[in-house]
Parts: C-alpha cells; structure tokens; sequence
C-alpha cells in the first residue's frame, strides 16, 4: 500500500518541484524540517528555541497513527522533497522513506538516519523467553538483513546522541543561528542528563529489578540502559494482538515466581492480555500499569504541552511504582 501511495504521488511531485524550483523556499527564507515521529520533533523545537520562528517545522506522524502503521500522504512526500532537514528512525517501518528520498526540489536537504546516528548504539530486535515471535514473512530479494529495534528514542542516553547530531546539521543548514543551537543543546542535554540520573537512582534503589509485559515491549533500550531484566508477550515492532495459551502461562507463572506487583502494557485502552496475566497469577492482585512509549502523541497534544521530558517524567514515575 505505501509502495502505491509513493507511486500515486510522482505526478503531483513533479508539478510541486516545478512550482518549487520556480520559488525557492516558497518566498519565505524559513528553514524547513520535517521529523516523522513526536520525539525528533520535540528535540528540533528545543533546539530552535527562540529561534523557532525563523523555522517551519512539521510532524508527519500527528494524528496518533504509530510508526509501524504510517502510510505518507502525497502531501507529505512534498513537504519531504522540498524541505531543508528531514530526520526519520530509518528502521523497517520507514522502508517508504526510500522511495521519497528520490524526489527533491531543494537539492541541498539535509537527512538524518536516527538509527544511523546511532551506529553502533543501535539494538537488532531478540526474542526473550516466554516472548511469542511472529510469522517470518519471505522477503523479496530471498536475504533478511538485521531488524533494528526502531525506538531509540526510548533512551535518554540516545537522546543525547541524536539531539547532538540534530543540531550539527541545523548548524550547518542555517550557521546564522549556530551560536543559538550550541547554547540551546547544552541547557537541553542538562535536563536530560538530570532525568538520566533520576533514572539510574530509581533503579538503584528498587527491590525489584525485572518489568513484565503483557504487551509489545518497545522499551528495550530503556531496560538495556539501566541493566533492568524484562519479559513480554511481544516485540516492540510486533502487530499481533492475540497471545497464545502457552505466552500467557509463561508470563503468569513468571510473575508468580519473581513475586511481581505490576504487569506492564504500553499507552492505549486494550490491555487484555495483561488482565488475563494478571487473572492467571496466584493472587490475582497485580496492577496493570502503563509506560509511554510516545508512538501515539497527537498534534494536540503538544499544543497542549506534552514534550518528551514530560513523558519521560512521567515514566519514571512508572517505573518507580513497578519496580516496589
């Protein structure tokens, strides 16, 4: 289907590139990006600052669709071709991103790979214990590369990574304000390196050490950082809804024998899988609760003042009452 979408949108690109060759940056001398997903975007708008107005700044994933599900509208294939920066993960769910790059009236954009950023940072996807996998669908080509874990943003200590690397390249597009990013970055990486402690804190002080999911597990970069042990029902990029028989009684039984007070999900409302943990257990008493992963923040939420420290915050203290 995105394949169709790319396809469907050559034609309106290529009356876009002629109007936008013709107007260089559509009269305006605002410096154009485009992020894919919530949390480069909030990194960008930290970044700009006050500057933000000299800045048009777009996020493609605004209605609440997650990485994995996205399909580019011919509108965004446009907003990409003609932009100064565009920054999206560069994981499997963005393999349409290819077909997009192709097309560009602003020859000089800027790309940035978060995955790439990363390098060798960044984590293949494994299957734990207990963790149901998924149907291997047979690649075109007959060759399976590595599939990266696409949420690197799910760590603080990669956000100082990818903020980083974000303001070189604004610094480079636009060197007028370089001075402002530099002196942006710094106050920012601060406030992340503060949560970062908070976050090895927490953990050092917990009786617990191991989080339980009845859900995808998208937060392996998150555990990884702090040495937390986990289990789930899924992988963080997994579309399955349904756990078997044999998942549930894995994960129940774990939650009995590590004496477990909480079984994780991920935001959203369907969390049947870790009711039906939860009714398997021996006591029955667990709580259900939900860490952000931030894959379903809405342009109205961060009209609202939703950012990513905010939700990071608020998954500390998640985080602290699971791991009692």
């Amino acid at each position: 289907m995105k394949k169709i979408i790319l396809l469907l949108a050559v034609a309106v690109l290529a009356l876009g590139c002629l109007t936008a060759c013709q107007s260089g940056k559509d009269d305006s001398d605002k410096i154009k990006i485009v992020t894919t997903i919530f949390p480069a975007y909030d990194w960008v708008m930290n970044i700009l600052g006050d500057s933000a107005s000299d800045a048009e700044v777009t996020m493609l994933l605004d209605s609440g669709v997650d990485l994995h599900s996205f399909q580019p509208t011919a509108e965004d294939i446009l907003k990409i071709a003609g932009c100064d920066v565009f920054i999206y993960v560069g994981g499997e769910s963005d393999a349409w991103v290819k077909d997009a790059l192709r097309n560009a009236s602003n020859k000089k954009r800027v790309v940035i790979n978060l995955l790439e950023v990363l390098g060798d940072k960044a984590k293949e996807e494994e299957l734990v214990e207990g963790m149901q996998g998924e149907e291997e669908e047979e690649e075109e080509n007959g060759e399976e590369g590595p599939e990266y874990d696409e949420h690197v943003w799910l760590s603080l200590k990669n956000a100082s990574i990818l903020t980083s690397a974000i303001a070189q390249k604004l610094s480079e597009v636009n060197p007028d304000n370089k001075g402002t990013y530099a002196s942006n970055l710094f106050n920012y990486k601060k406030k992340l390196e503060e949560l970062d402690a908070s976050y090895q804190e927490a953990v050092d002080a917990a009786s617990v050490k191991t989080l339980l999911f009845g859900d995808r597990f998208p937060f392996r970069y998150l555990t990884d950082d702090y040495k937390l042990k986990y289990y789930a029902a899924f992988i963080g990029c997994s579309a399955e809804t349904e756990a078997s028989f044999e998942t549930i009684a894995f994960l129940s039984k774990k939650v009995d024998e590590l004496k477990l007070k909480a079984v994780m999900t991920i935001e959203g409302t369907d969390h049947r899988i870790a009711e039906t943990i939860v009714k398997n257990t021996s006591s029955k008493d667990q709580k259900i609760l939900s860490l952000d992963s931030m894959q379903s923040v809405t342009s109205t939420d961060v009209k609202n003042g939703v950012t990513y420290l905010s939700i990071m915050e608020k998954n500390l203290s998640v985080l602290k009452e699971a791991l009692k």
